[in-house]
């Protein structure tokens, strides 16, 4: 036995090892350093298997089971935009684009993507007078926020929209709602440059934006979103498959028609609410955002309960005295304004509601269309 070859051997083997993990932890602190001051994460929005390899999504990315719904919630603006069918090319000649902006009821909760308000509208053909066809595209996002909406309709012009249709209810305009919904939070630079631009006085010191620390900019701190990135790009081979994107229950709980005798809003009791307290002035942005792109506010249909306490609310959202204040202070405000507005509060009856006050079922999606057509689309004779 050669005792001294032996133990010299390994001592080289451990000198070889002890280098290369030095080597791989320089090139792991160069690699980090390069990730850190290029920034790469918003350059991969852009680069999506959707609408190459397999279809766009007919709506943004939302998914709370990737191994059910085929979907998952990322917040990377580019990212999410770029998984649309919205993207998949140019706009063509004979297309009159409508842009579809709002909360969960647009994007279509508890509803397949053939049955959104925009699928159902695409379905109806709809041409104008100039021979144009309506064609809808849904960039609608669940949680209640203006300023989440407004971020999409910014998002949404470089795609070269003749319409929005900017659908509205009282819960998503609330002050202090404005900053509270995650796509808004994670964005912080694109929310801080809209409120600058459209002169929204807003404070932004409690609006816990994710504003990434050095460390967590570097590829371990943004590992998690990577990782979302690759899930949305692989998980469409499965919505190619199937065109499954949201997984739809089989049961869930309907609204009651029974309310409680609370009739506090956000904070509000009876007669405290102020036009001053609502975001009226956001509304006012997206006008000014879009520019020469006609805007019409729809003001969304809600649940009307019928049973105990149904004098004193309307449903689990709203007391009535809160949301009638609120419908006479935004028909004043668009008529001052000169707003296109159209109020379909009452238009879905109220059995034909899923989970809350405000999803509706496909029937009730037909009613919402049907006037939608009949107000907007449709040329007037």
């Amino acid at each position: 036995m050669n005792y001294f070859g032996d133990r010299k051997h390994i001592q080289g083997t451990w000198a070889f090892l002890g280098r290369l993990l030095i080597k791989a932890l320089i090139l792991f602190a160069i690699f980090n350093l390069l990730f850190l001051l290029l920034s790469p994460l918003p350059l991969l929005g852009p680069l999506s298997g959707y609408n190459v390899f397999f279809p766009g999504r007919a709506r943004l990315p939302f998914g709370e089971d990737i191994e059910r719904s085929y979907n998952i919630s990322i917040l990377q603006l580019e990212a999410m935009l770029n998984s649309h069918v919205i993207s998949a090319g140019d706009k063509p000649e004979d297309e009159y684009r409508v842009l579809l902006i709002g909360d969960s009821s647009v994007w279509g909760f508890l509803l397949p993507p053939d049955q959104t308000l925009s699928a159902t509208i695409n379905e109806h053909n709809y041409r104008r007078e100039d021979g144009r066809i309506v064609r809808a595209f849904n960039l609608g996002y669940p949680t209640l926020s203006l300023t989440k909406d407004l971020l999409f309709l910014n998002r949404g012009l470089r795609y070269e929209p003749d319409l929005i249709l900017w659908f509205i209810t009282l819960e998503a305009l609330p002050l202090k709602k404005q900053l509270t919904s995650p796509v808004v939070q994670q964005n912080p630079e694109a929310v801080k440059t809209l409120l600058a631009a459209h002169n929204l006085q807003l404070s932004t010191a409690e609006a816990r934006f994710v504003e990434p620390t050095l460390w967590e900019r570097t590829i371990v701190g943004q590992h998690r979103a990577l990782a979302d990135w690759v899930r949305l790009q692989l998980l469409g081979v499965m919505w190619a498959a199937t065109g499954i994107d949201h997984d739809v229950p089989a049961q869930y709980e309907h609204p009651s028609d029974d309310q409680s005798s609370d009739l506090e809003f956000q904070g509000f009791e009876e007669g405290e609410m102020a036009e001053s307290d609502l975001g009226f002035a956001f509304l006012r942005a997206g006008i000014n955002e879009a520019g020469s792109v006609p805007v019409i506010f729809i003001n969304q249909p809600i649940f009307i309960a019928n049973g105990e306490n149904s004098e004193m609310r309307y449903n689990d959202f709203y007391p009535r005295w809160a949301y009638d204040a609120y419908r006479q202070m935004l028909a004043r405000v668009a008529a001052e304004q000169g707003w296109g507005y159209l109020d379909l509060w009452d238009v879905v009856p109220s059995d034909a509601y899923t989970d809350s006050a405000i999803h509706y079922s496909p029937r009730g999606v037909q009613a919402v269309v049907e006037r939608i057509s009949q107000e907007i689309l449709l040329p007037q004779r």
